[in-house]
Formats: structure tokens, sequence, C-alpha cells
């Protein structure tokens, strides 16, 4: 990871575990469900699945002590969220002060003390002591009854299907948690006449917690032009170590100004967001003031660092990238804008090749990436310096984030990169080969049903189910395509969800 990343550490996050009883079982009970839980905590930190560390918290027991538990996680900036456990039976109407106060994501684990039941040494003591399967019923009853949104998560907490699920939840929490403090810093506005990359800005924040603003692009230029050639200099003999850099731009090299212009651009860039706070930005092609190049190389290694991008002045799209990030942190791959280009249509080997103008993340590759000079061919301003590579061969997903006025909507395709089925020696962009599941024309039918954006993010570090947490978390519509998908089903969905979202808005 680069010294220069802003991928928060995980080892300062946490998630309360809180399990749920009530005082009528007398002290000695009480002392064992304590234990029980505290040996739940225990299973779930053992695994790797699980990213932060789940931290016990006492047992709860009273309405004002189920309050003051969720009013603590509200204040703590570094908690994510929260998991349940009714070990006993714990009155669901107690709850109620404390869910209702509740900001943070929360998951329901329906689990047990033991994996088999003792059968010829079960008293009414050991029915007494362990009884979540009905005491977790009360509580599902009232998180419905109340309309909560929540993770709901059965098995013993040994089972590593349940582990797996509660490492899903945890890393769509890691996402909720980087909307909620995100700012995107918007260079420009949208590219004229696009509809899609449009959307409403108040709404989001609302819903997700991200600030959107727009600074002159005049601003980060000042910045740009501030950079002392010093400084550039020695970024440019850090690109010259990590990456294979085409000679005319080595220092000495024919187009070397070019480079150490790029390089400006870079520390330009980073120092504007890191003054601001934002961890997500925007820029357009046909709104470049003063600069001299469309950032290239400087997009491609800040969303290495985690930084999230759209480019077009498409701020939904920054933030579905930072989120990915974020979502992904400690997993091998990246996250990076990308775009549908174009189509290989041989009947049975269908593929889709995918790239942008400039701006692809060369984390999606392990391989060394070429970092070249070429025209680009529209923005009227210099050749712009930027890296090359193929993404690795492997699952992906590619997901999209459009306005439909009355709510936002991901749609989400799994996909599997293929290797470059020939070499490419003309496309100086960094690319992504995949085959769509369930096949191309299943899922580019069910892409343009649903009227999903162009611009997306792929990520080969997360999958459908981290994306589908989030979704859930975020109360935002996700319409999945992925290996069982077909598409009458998907336009019934459509439709379902079509009145369900406008009946939910209320008056």
């Amino acid at each position: 990871m680069s010294a220069r990343s802003i991928i928060p550490d995980l080892a300062q996050f946490e998630v309360w575990f809180a399990t749920g009883s009530q005082d009528l079982y007398g002290p000695e009970t009480l002392a064992q469900v304590a234990e029980q839980s505290k040996q739940v905590v225990e299973l779930l930190n053992k695994s790797s699945d699980i990213p932060v560390k789940i931290v016990w918290k006492p047992v709860l027991k009273s309405s004002d002590a189920i309050r003051r538990f969720f009013l603590d996680a509200n204040s703590a900036d570094n908690v994510l969220g929260v998991v349940a456990w009714m070990h006993t039976f714990s009155p669901s109407k107690m709850w109620i002060g404390g869910l209702g106060a509740n900001d943070k994501p929360m998951l329901h684990l329906h689990t047990q003390a033991n994996v088999a039941l003792p059968w010829d040494k079960i008293d009414f003591d050991f029915m007494n002591l362990n009884q979540a399967a009905h005491g977790d019923r009360e509580h599902a009853y009232i998180e419905s009854r109340m309309g909560l949104p929540r993770t709901t998560v059965v098995g013993h907490a040994s089972d590593p299907a349940v582990q797996k699920d509660v490492g899903t939840w945890v890393r769509a929490a890691l996402g909720r948690w980087a909307t909620r403090s995100m700012k995107v810093a918007r260079f420009g506005d949208n590219m004229r006449y696009v509809a899609v990359t449009e959307g409403d800005k108040t709404e989001a924040e609302i819903m997700l917690g991200v600030q959107v603003n727009t600074w002159p692009i005049n601003e980060l230029a000042d910045a740009v032009h501030a950079v002392s050639d010093a400084d550039a200099a020695a970024l440019v003999k850090e690109y010259v170590e990590l990456y294979d850099v085409a000679d005319e731009l080595k220092p000495g090299g024919a187009r070397a100004d070019s480079l150490l212009y790029g390089a400006k651009i870079e520390i330009g860039l980073r120092s504007f967001l890191e003054a601001g706070g934002f961890s997500a930005f925007t820029d357009s092609f046909e709104d470049l003031g003063t600069l001299r190049q469309l950032p290239g190389l400087a997009v491609q290694r800040l969303m290495a660092d985690g930084y999230g991008f759209g480019a077009e002045g498409d701020w939904k799209t920054a933030v579905l990238v930072r989120a990915a990030a974020v979502m992904g942190a400690g997993l091998p791959g990246g996250a990076s804008l990308m775009e549908d280009y174009t189509y290989h249509l041989e009947p049975g080997k269908e593929l889709i090749l995918g790239a942008h103008m400039l701006e692809v993340n060369a984390a999606l590759s392990s391989a060394k990436a070429r970092l070249v000079i070429a025209p680009l061919g529209i923005g009227g301003k210099e050749d712009p310096v930027r890296l090359v590579f193929t993404a690795d061969a492997g699952p992906a997903i590619v997901v999209a984030m459009s306005d439909q006025r009355e709510r936002f909507r991901l749609v989400a395709n799994v996909v599997d990169n293929v290797p470059l089925p020939a070499a490419m020696p003309k496309l100086p962009v960094g690319h992504a080969v995949w085959k769509p599941r369930p096949d191309f024309r299943t899922s580019a039918t069910c892409w343009l049903m649903s009227g999903a954006a162009h611009h997306t993010v792929m990520s080969n570090q997360i999958g459908l189910d981290v994306i589908r947490e989030f979704a859930r978390l975020s109360r935002i519509e996700l319409l999945a395509i992925d290996e069982s998908t077909a598409v009458l089903a998907f336009e019934q969905e459509m439709r379902g969800n079509a009145a369900y979202y406008r009946l939910s808005q209320g008056l």
C-alpha cells in the first residue's frame, strides 16, 4: 500500500456486540449468558473473513441500558455497526427506544452457544438458558414492526459460512462509513448534454451522507502550477522505479517535460484534496482552465491510493469508486472508474472491452504498468501521460448508480475478466476485457432495460454479496445481473421495485 494511501487502517474500527437478556433469570444464569456471549465473540474474532474487531459489551437487561448502548455506539466514530443476539429472552418492547435511536448498521445474529444438543443432559435449566431460538424471534418481530433495515445471519458462530456472512456485512458497513464521511470535490461541471451523470446531490447527502460541491478548475490549476520542479522531479524518479516508462518521458527524453507536468498535476491535485478533506473528486475534459493536460496518470494513482473518481463530472461514480475501495480494504486488486466501450460479438464468444479516455486504476492489474504519452483527440490540450495495462483475469463486478427521480438505483453485473484475446499495441489506455454473466445478450438487455449508467466502478476485490449488503444498509435499490438472471424475471423485478419505491415515499 502506498505511503500516501487514504484506505483506512482497519485496526481502528470496531463492531459492538450486544447480547440481550433480562433480570428475570437471576445472577447465575446471567453470568452464564455473559460468558457464552464472550465465547461467540471470540469465535468471530478468530475468523480471517471478518476484517475488524468485534467488541463484546455487557449483557443488556433493561430499556435504559439498551438505549444507552445505542447512543454510545452512535457517538463513537470508529464503530462501524452493531451485532445483536438474544441469548435468552429479551422482551422486544425493551428495545424500542434503543432501536429507534440507532444510527449504525445492524446485524441480527441468530445463533446459540451449542453446536450439538446434549440430548441426555437437557433439563429445564438448560432450556431456560439456551432459548435464543425464540428470543431472536421476539427481537426480529420488533425490528420488522419498526421497519428497521438490518442483516440477518443464521447459524453457529464457528461455521465458516456464518463467519463469511458476518465479514460480508462488515465490509458493507465499511462502505457505509465511507459514504457518510465522504466529501466530493467537483472541478467543473458535467459533460454538456449528458443525462445520466446528473443527479440530486441534496438527496445523496440525505441518503448516503455524501457532501458534493464544486470548485473552479483554476483553483486546482493554481495548486498545480505552484508545485516546484524539484518536487515534481522527485516524483518522476518514483515513476521510473515503479513503472515501465517510455524512453521519451524519462529525464532527458524528448518529452520529459510532459511527465514532469503530469507529476505536478498529481502533487497539486493531491494537496488540494488533502487540504479540503476530500476522498473523491471529478473533472471534465470540457473544463480544464489553465491546466495543460487532462489529468490521467494523477487520477490513476490517486484511485490506487483509495480516492474515488468520476470522469466528466460524474460524482455518483466517484462515490462508488471510493466506497468500493474502502469495502475492499486489505484484499488484492482494486476499484476503478470503468466504462463499457466496445464489443466483440463473435457468436458464443462475446466479450466487452472496457476502458476510459485515460482514467482506469492500475490496481486492477498485478503486472507492471507502462507509462506512456499519446494524443487524446478531445479537450484541446497537450497530450496527456497515462498508465497502460490489462486488468487481471478473474472474477470482478461492475456497478453503476443512476438517479431514478424518487430514488437512486444501483445496477451490478457479475463479470469474469479474461486475458487479452490478442495484443492491442495501438490502444494507449488502461483497460479490461470481460465476459458478463450470465451471457452477453442477457446482461446487456437487462442493463439497458434498467437505465443503468455507462460509467461504472469495477472492483476485483469485492463481489455481489458485499454490494447487496451495502445497498441494504443504504436503503438503495439494487438490481443484480448474475448467473441466475433471466430477462423476464428481471423486468418483473423492476416493475415491482417501481411500485414499492413510489409507494414508500409517503405523502
